[in-house]
């Protein structure tokens, strides 16, 4: 088994890498809480273990989220990622069929070429050569768009791309070194020997007559080593840090585990998988509309993973959940964000006294919310809608204002949040509903995930749209365009986005627009963010309002009060709630209100 002095860089800087990336991954899992180490220890022996697998082939390698929004990008990143993986496997595979019966020590099949130099005679020696040349120029495309990239980003569709930081640089200037030099010390191999594929074999012999191969395949070698052991050196205090630990978080996170108000080890692993690519810029308002590019989550990561937290990153952020989407990771970079924001309240809590009143017995339960109280036209409309749908309902908040905690939440004050909640719990629970329905979808989100309520809990569309599938209200068709606003939160947030668009297709003309369903723009309203200037944020609703009226609809409409309000303080043309539509459009001929055979609805129209 041969043997070089240069072999060293490459095996130490491998070994480091692996004693470093072990210890982490020991201490991640170790410091999971107790129900986070049950559901590892369940999804171990469970399919989650094989859909992982499957996430990790179509994620980690061949980049599939990149390439379905950007084919040139993602191939970039598919070209390393995967090309490298395959360059590994076939020399692994390679130097085990040329000695069967050894165990090779990792280096060898990394500088297989050097050491078997006229390595020929095995079984597939020829297709052997064909194939790590293949992967090669595969691969060295990657390279070569990466550095392109870096010149033009826009020529791969990103108009904006990441601050580097210097570990970062000394990661990617080796990386890019890496293949540049096999091709370098493998040509000159082959070129001395008379051998290698169609592309080694080939440049060996251009560079034979160009340069005394002999003095030059040493110090060749010897570059291609050091490129891979300072490139496994700085990966783990780089942003290439992603490449290994994004492994551990696809297999968590489809054990179910995931980030709760409170860094954990979980979040930590979350943050080391961000490979600050910068895909999470572009879809940022703040960036393409407001201008400012120094706030968005791959930076806010990146304070995190560093400690050096900027309470204006983190405050300065709509928390609209663009990012989330466009992260290809799937890093739920909103949740890190509120835990940043809540590090700072974390002493000197506030103490909360409202005292918590009972009710009396209804079915349904009609919450307002903060912004619906300041959009009577919405609250007004559901009520007319429960009337005319014979509900016995009970308007929670109609006397007084009463918050669901959301926005202390979005703002890091959880300790508070979670004292106003159990107010609020006590209150719902003692009217004895079976059915919740809010207006406001930061308040149908709290209530559905963080109350933990033994009851319903609809958003006013997923509602109404019950109502029309049971025949209890129907609508008439009007002659009249509409445009519709994904809010961030109903939207991206909770995932409805097909009952809206089934009623308002009942109501009027339904119009694409340009920006829509995740792809949905923020109305620039959002309480997330308490430091952003008036200015800014009219640009944002502006450019919103552009992706909307793309089609030059009649009237633009969504399906939360602070969208509408916010709308409606920039746009040209009528802005109306959902509730708004249903009841200017709603029939109110009560002997046929509960005949569905009469109302035309496409039975695919409905979802259960």
């Amino acid at each position: 088994m041969g043997f070089d002095l240069f072999v060293i860089p490459f095996t130490a800087g491998l070994a480091f890498l692996l004693v470093w990336f072990l210890y982490k991954t020991v201490e991640w899992l170790s410091h999971l809480n107790r129900v986070d180490r049950t559901m590892l220890r369940r999804g171990v022996i469970s399919s989650k273990t094989v859909r992982s697998v499957k996430e990790v082939i179509l994620e980690s390698l061949l980049h599939r989220k990149i390439f379905r929004t950007n084919p040139l990008l993602g191939y970039m990143h598919m070209s390393l990622a995967f090309g490298w993986f395959l360059l590994i496997v076939a020399g692994n595979v390679e130097a085990m069929i040329f000695k069967p019966a050894t165990i090779h020590p990792p280096y060898y099949p990394i500088f297989f070429r050097f050491f078997e130099p006229e390595a020929a005679g095995f079984p597939g020696a020829k297709a052997f050569e064909f194939i790590m040349d293949f992967l090669l120029v595969f691969i060295l495309s990657g390279v070569a768009l990466a550095l392109f990239k870096r010149i033009r980003s826009r020529a791969l569709g990103m108009k904006k791309t990441t601050r580097l930081l210097w570990y970062d640089r000394l990661a990617l200037y080796s990386l890019w070194c890496i293949f540049p030099f096999r091709l370098l010390a493998e040509s000159i191999t082959s070129g001395i020997y008379q051998t290698g594929g169609i592309v080694t074999g080939s440049l060996g012999n251009i560079l034979a007559g160009l340069i005394p191969l002999q003095s030059f395949e040493y110090p060749a070698w010897w570059a291609y080593s050091l490129a891979l052991g300072l490139f496994f050196v700085a990966l783990p205090f780089s942003r290439y840090m992603h490449i290994p630990t994004e492994v551990v978080l696809i297999f968590l996170r489809n054990y179910g585990i995931h980030t709760r108000n409170s860094y954990s080890s979980y979040s930590e692993i979350e943050v080391y998988s961000c490979s600050r690519c910068g895909i999470c810029i572009d879809p940022c308002p703040m960036s393409e509309a407001a201008g400012i590019q120094n706030i968005q989550s791959v930076y806010m990561i990146r304070n995190i993973r560093y400690k050096t937290p900027d309470e204006e990153v983190n405050d300065n952020c709509l928390m609209c959940g663009r990012c989330n989407i466009a992260c290809p990771v799937g890093i739920v970079t909103t949740d890190l964000r509120a835990i940043a924001r809540n590090e700072r309240h974390l002493s000197g809590n506030l103490h909360l006294t409202i005292p918590a009143t009972s009710s009396p017995h209804h079915d349904v339960i009609y919450f307002a919310g903060c912004m619906g109280q300041l959009t009577p036209a919405v609250t007004q409309s559901m009520e007319t809608i429960l009337q005319q749908a014979g509900e016995d309902y009970l308007f929670l908040d109609k006397e007084e204002s009463i918050c669901c905690g959301r926005p202390l939440a979005l703002a890091g004050r959880i300790a508070e949040a979670k004292q106003l909640m159990e107010i609020n719990r006590d209150k719902i629970l003692s009217s004895g509903a079976r059915t919740l329905v809010t207006s406001c979808p930061i308040c149908y989100k709290v209530f559905r995930e963080d109350y933990h309520l033994p009851i319903n809990v609809m958003h006013h569309t997923q509602y109404l749209h019950r109502l029309l599938m049971q025949g209890r209200i129907r609508l008439r068709s009007q002659n009249i365009s509409l445009a519709y606003h994904d809010p961030c939160e109903l939207g991206r947030g909770s995932g409805i986005y097909e009952e809206p668009r089934q009623i308002l297709r009942l109501a009027g003309n339904l119009l694409p627009t340009a920006s829509e369903k995740e792809k949905s723009i923020c109305c620039g309203g959002s309480l997330g963010n308490t430091v952003l200037n008036q200015k800014k944020r009219h640009a944002i609703t502006e450019y919103s309002l552009e992706s909307l009226t793309i089609n030059n609809p009649d009237t633009i409409v969504t399906s939360c009060p602070l969208c509408k309000k916010t709308f409606a303080q920039r746009s040209d043309r009528p802005v109306l709630d959902i509730a708004e539509v249903v009841k200017s459009a709603i029939f109110r001929d009560k002997d046929n209100i509960r005949i569905r055979e009469n109302y035309q609805i496409p039975a695919e129209e409905f979802s259960s």
